[in-house]
């Protein structure tokens, strides 16, 4: 690889991740850059124990932005090598992310356009279904990491799955410090560089209030005209094991499948709160009969008539994430 392209790609890739999504867009990663490797490690400093008492939707959130570093490096020409937890006595040391000699992953440049393009989109979707071509898609992606995308598409598995993620709800809310951090990340100080403004959440209007898909206060975003029932499917990320690597892994798939999603014109929202409790998680998994393990939900479906263009969620400048050396 010549001195051209490398110089400077591995910066401008780490700030293309940033893009990534995370748990209540607390953006919890660091990174250490050199002049051909970059290190991800977690940021425990950005941990919400009363969202995400395992540390779970922390290490999905890194592992997005992993993935996402992955297709930006591609994007801007450069091949990569990713050794994951390379060192025992750092665990938070989640990856180290190497320049080498090659030709860029072809799948992964392919979804370079799609890193500005993608947004979580909380509104109703469209009454158009999500093609059979595009689910197959996004298992393939996923499997192609390592982990099992379960759509739901059998209507009685879908109530028993709603069910669910209204008792996660029902029972979160009394978990101590949640409702603090909740109104903590979505109503955030004026020009915050993270949490979820209420111009990124819709307003109520009584269509759109379904409490298990619904966990942030009414925001100021348009929901869009909404006409008919929405044609929103819902996906389910699961993994073998259930150790970080394989919550790493889980992430990396999560943007894998958003950002395919997003190239072929859906919308997607990621749904965490049916994992972030044991209860609800056995529960998810019990109604899904599955044997591996619940790692995230992802709702996916075409854009609402007549909805406006969602604005980029705000993001952290690189030089607040930057570890020196």
């Amino acid at each position: 690889m010549s001195t051209d392209v490398t110089a400077g790609l591995l910066e401008r890739a780490v700030q293309l991740a940033l893009r990534a999504p995370s748990v209540h867009n607390t953006q919890p990663w660091r990174w250490r850059l050199r002049a051909r490797e970059v290190e991800l490690h977690a940021d425990p400093a950005r941990h919400l124990p009363g969202t995400d008492p395992d540390r779970r939707d922390l290490v999905i959130s890194c592992g997005a932005a992993l993935h996402h570093l992955r297709v930006a490096a591609a994007g801007f020409g450069g091949a990569v090598e990713i050794d994951r937890f390379p060192d025992p006595d750092h665990l938070w040391h989640l990856a180290t992310v190497r320049l080498v000699d090659g030709q860029p992953d072809r799948a992964s440049a392919a979804l370079f356009g799609q890193l500005a393009r993608r947004h979580t989109d909380r509104r109703r979707y469209s009454p158009e279904p999500v093609p059979a071509a595009h689910v197959a898609a996004l298992v393939e992606r996923a499997g192609e990491l390592g982990v099992m995308a379960v759509p739901v598409t059998d209507s009685a598995v879908l109530t028993r799955m709603t069910d669910v993620l209204g008792r996660a709800v029902r029972e979160q809310i009394h978990e101590p410090g949640y409702l603090a951090e909740l109104l903590m990340w979505t109503r955030r100080y004026a020009d915050a560089a993270d949490g979820v403004p209420p111009t990124a959440v819709p307003v109520r209007t009584g269509q759109w209030d379904e409490p298990e898909l619904q966990r942030f206060p009414s925001g100021t975003l348009s929901p869009g005209r909404g006409l008919g029932p929405d044609g929103g499917l819902l996906m389910v990320l699961a993994t073998p094991e259930d150790e970080i690597a394989a919550r790493l892994a889980a992430g990396e798939a999560t943007s894998a499948v958003l950002l395919t999603a997003t190239r072929g014109g859906l919308a997607t929202d990621p749904l965490s709160q049916a994992v972030e409790m044991p209860t609800a998680r056995e529960g998810l998994r019990s109604a899904l009969r599955l044997a591996e393990h619940p790692q995230l939900v992802i709702r996916l479906g075409f854009p609402a008539p007549g909805a406006p263009p969602l604005e980029p969620t705000p993001r952290r400048p690189l030089r607040s994430v930057l570890l020196h050396p």
